[in-house]
């Protein structure tokens, strides 16, 4: 395996906390402390969009896998959902009592997983932005989640050395 740095993307004002792929590899979003996102042209380099609406640290960022919203995790312990195209937000989900420090879109795109610091995961209705259910059962802070290629799973990570595996079917 050969391994080359491409490019270095300069545009955030504070430490880069999380990176995703547009499924198409097109574009990248990033979330930084700096409590901003950026969309980037992947090949280029260039800053397309900063994105605005957290007034925390934004953890996480993932885009849907039809690369059309971007949602974004926050210590400000919201979740925003995203025009991937304009960098409208769309919609602010509340849910959560500490800080988002992971979210993910289902393989369909109908749901949005997210973890917190508040030991639990929510996972979302993303076109209405309800909540569907709360999965409890840590003691510690959800640190990471991820959907299973079927989205008959998600998985989950947490700062009490589990990863627990969901059946969300």
């Amino acid at each position: 395996m050969k391994i080359t740095r491409i490019s270095t993307l300069k545009g955030h004002s504070g430490s880069v906390l999380s990176v995703c792929w547009s499924p198409d590899g097109k574009y990248l979003a990033s979330g930084s402390w700096d409590n901003t996102l950026i969309i980037w042209d992947a090949n280029s380099g260039q800053r397309l969009k900063s994105l605005e609406g957290h007034s925390n640290f934004v953890e996480s960022v993932c885009l849907s896998p039809d690369g059309k919203y971007l949602a974004s995790g926050s210590l400000d312990e919201t979740v925003i959902i995203w025009d991937a195209k304009s960098g409208e937000s769309l919609k602010t989900l509340e849910g959560h009592y500490n800080f988002v420090n992971s979210v993910c879109w289902s393989p369909d795109g109908k749901y949005l997983a997210s973890g917190s610091n508040d030991a639990n995961i929510i996972i979302w209705d993303a076109d209405s932005g309800e909540i569907i259910k709360t999965l409890e059962g840590y003691f510690y802070p959800v640190t990471s989640v991820c959907w299973s290629p079927d989205g008959k799973y998600l998985a989950s990570g947490s700062m009490d050395d589990y990863v627990t595996i969901w059946d969300v079917e």
